[in-house]
């Protein structure tokens, strides 16, 4: 199997991972001037033509490959505008989350770009592959934001062992250590996120990213109330007043498959909400997003320090 830098032709098999809210134009730029990839959410850009315009301002500043995260679920209402946007904007790859990619995979092959799928399980990864994924991304259980359900030791066996195409390691990485561990496994590369949200070209809170700083991976603990999907999200005073289940109005509602698609687009628009509002504003109202590999997070410090020590 190809390795990613390879794939990409980049200098160390790193990809930024996209972050919703956390991620910026200026960390993407950084990232590729340090050799590595990186990628942006395109749920960060709400209104039409922004999506366009990022791409197109990062482009004017480098000509290395970056990507743009895509949900390809119904529950994300701007999906066709926002495939459109990227397929228009032609960046090196697509990560596709939450969904099924073929529509995807299809539109940026006739165009020229890339497409790696995030996969929780064996079975989806089958899935993508034979839809023609360019590459997966293995989300294990220990990656912030939309978490795996299998730990690294179960889930990547099982790909390296039956799957086709380059594998991508993602959840859990902070360290070089963690790294050489990861491709020991068989990965063509590996995807980091948290780790970059206590950088100084990060753009989120203090506090979020004294959060960062302060908690430690046992203080991460896994919601439904954000998307009614498991996110993983530090384990704050607010989030334990709170719980981290849905409660029973909401449980009542996706029992509905009347009222599930409705519900569940109302609940992933107030968990988004949430999030911005704790990312960016001093308030005791805090749902941060963030994976286990906080607990080497010590200080802020700039995405050339982060690159450095991860590749030395």
């Amino acid at each position: 199997m190809a390795a990613l830098c390879d794939i990409l032709h980049i200098e160390h098999p790193i990809i930024m991972a996209p972050m919703f809210l956390v991620s910026n134009e200026e960390m993407v730029v950084t990232a590729l001037d340090c050799g590595i990839t990186s990628a942006i959410p395109a749920a960060n850009y709400r209104k039409k033509g922004e999506l366009a315009h990022a791409i197109a301002n990062i482009k004017q500043k480098t000509s290395k490959p970056f990507g743009i995260n895509l949900v390809v679920n119904k529950s994300n209402t701007r999906y066709k505008h926002q495939l459109a946007e990227i397929i228009e904007a032609r960046p090196a790859f697509i990560i596709t989350s939450l969904g099924n990619p073929k529509q995807a995979i299809e539109m940026a092959h006739a165009n020229g770009i890339k497409v790696f799928c995030d996969v929780v399980d064996l079975k989806f990864a089958q899935k993508v592959e034979s839809l023609g994924a360019d590459a997966i991304i293995a989300v294990n259980s220990l990656a912030g934001g939309h978490s795996g359900i299998f730990p690294p030791e179960k889930l990547m066996p099982e790909l390296v062992a039956n799957c086709h195409i380059p594998i991508i390691y993602a959840g859990g990485i902070a360290r070089k250590l963690d790294i050489d561990k990861a491709l020991g496994m068989g990965a063509a590369g590996v995807s980091v996120g948290t780790i970059f949200i206590a950088s100084e070209e990060c753009k989120v809170s203090d506090e979020y990213k004294k959060a960062v700083i302060q908690y430690g991976a046992k203080d991460i603990v896994m919601t439904r109330k954000l998307s009614g999907s498991p996110t993983a999200v530090i384990n704050t005073p607010y989030l334990q007043k709170i719980g981290n289940t849905p409660n029973i109005w909401e449980r009542l509602v996706n029992g509905n498959s009347a009222l599930k698609k409705f519900a569940k687009s109302m609940m992933m628009k107030a968990g988004m909400k949430k999030l911005y509002d704790s990312a960016f504003k001093a308030t005791y109202k805090t749902v941060w997003c963030a994976g286990v590999a906080i607990e080497h997070v010590h200080k802020v410090r700039s995405i050339k320090e982060i690159v450095r020590d991860l590749t030395l």
